[in-house]
């Protein structure tokens, strides 16, 4: 369920003057929705001379907020949405993308890029490695990758399989299977920006992309797929701040109420068991309380753990930090221009 967090407050760094608690990610969401706005507009317009922006929408919050943004910026008549299912999308996916743009009263296309992940391989690669851990495994099952060991302990990942007739089964995966498996999945995000350049090519438009701080911060994207954007209007905002600013933009209650979720894998899979370990909001403040050098102790009155997981928990972050440094890089050169 979403957080409960207020638009009040301000964006400001500040350090708790008290035990800390969520109403360090207060905003002031009417604030921040304009200064949004108009960078959004002094970016695209000025910066990229674009004329107007093209956003993928999932039905998820943090593309339908960008979405939000985009028309509170731009006007409706300059942003178009573009819904990208595929063979493992959840069937709410497309039907929340779609309320996402028809209540925003945005063009919106749906192209099905299944076919073309068929093409190039992704399921194929992706079933050979399932294979490896699980023999039977075809056509009818459904699978996801779920985290293990997490908060700065020994991290490794679990293979989790459902058969044609609902029986579940999981196993520790090995870092081959792993690897190509998370590959071959990745086609999906690479593909999908694929298109999302061909229209804003077509338009002579921008890309925006929706990663809100803690994806960005903990390397929760694929590099070249849903880390490529021309603009991130919410790079800086916790996903808490997300949920409050969904709500002060009037998005659908169903949007503002939604779990977060990779909608990547045909079995349901949470961003909490595939990567951060801990529901988003005790993340957040994890995060925010790394950022402003509070201790271990403080942290784990916060999310109800002891001193030592919130350790963890903070090792966590530094340790995925380094591992994801490769995934914010651009591209290097031998020698200067």
């Amino acid at each position: 369920m979403a957080s409960d967090i207020t638009c009040s407050g301000s964006l400001a760094a500040r350090a708790p003057e008290k035990a800390l608690d969520a109403s360090v990610l207060d905003i002031d969401c009417a604030a921040e929705t304009a200064l949004t706005s108009a960078r959004l507009v002094e970016i695209v317009a000025r910066v990229l001379r674009r004329r107007g922006v093209v956003v993928a929408v999932s039905g998820g919050i943090d593309s339908s907020v960008c979405a939000a943004l985009a028309a509170r910026a731009f006007g409706r008549e300059r942003v178009l949405a573009l819904l990208l299912p595929e063979h493992d999308s959840s069937k709410d996916s497309t039907r929340l993308g779609r309320l996402v743009a028809e209540h925003l009263g945005l063009e919106y296309r749906v192209e099905d890029v299944g076919p073309a992940l068929e093409a190039i391989g992704c399921y194929r690669w992706r079933d050979e490695a399932i294979r490896r851990v699980f023999l039977a495994y075809g056509a009818g099952w459904r699978s996801k990758i779920v985290i293990a060991g997490a908060q700065g302990g020994l991290t490794y990942f679990k293979l989790v399989v459902q058969s044609p007739s609902g029986e579940t089964r999981e196993e520790r995966m090995g870092a081959q299977e792993y690897l190509q498996v998370v590959a071959a999945t990745n086609f999906k995000q690479r593909l999908r920006k694929t298109l999302e350049y061909f229209h804003a090519d077509r338009l002579n438009y921008a890309v925006i992309g929706t990663p809100n701080r803690l994806e960005y911060d903990q390397g929760f994207f694929v590099k070249n797929g849903d880390g490529s954007a021309d603009v991130k209007p919410i790079a800086h905002l916790y996903k808490t701040q997300v949920y409050a600013l969904a709500r002060h933009l009037g998005l659908p209650a169903e949007i503002c109420s939604a779990r977060p979720t990779t909608d990547t894998y045909s079995l349901p899979q949470g961003q909490d068991e595939f990567y951060f370990g801990l529901p988003y909001d005790k993340m957040d403040l994890a995060l925010w309380a790394l950022n402003h050098e509070l201790s271990a102790e403080a942290l784990a009155g916060a999310i109800g753990v002891t001193p030592a997981q919130a350790e963890r928990v903070y090792a966590d972050i530094r340790a995925k930090r380094r591992a994801t440094t490769y995934l914010h890089l651009a591209p290097q050169l031998v020698a200067p221009l």
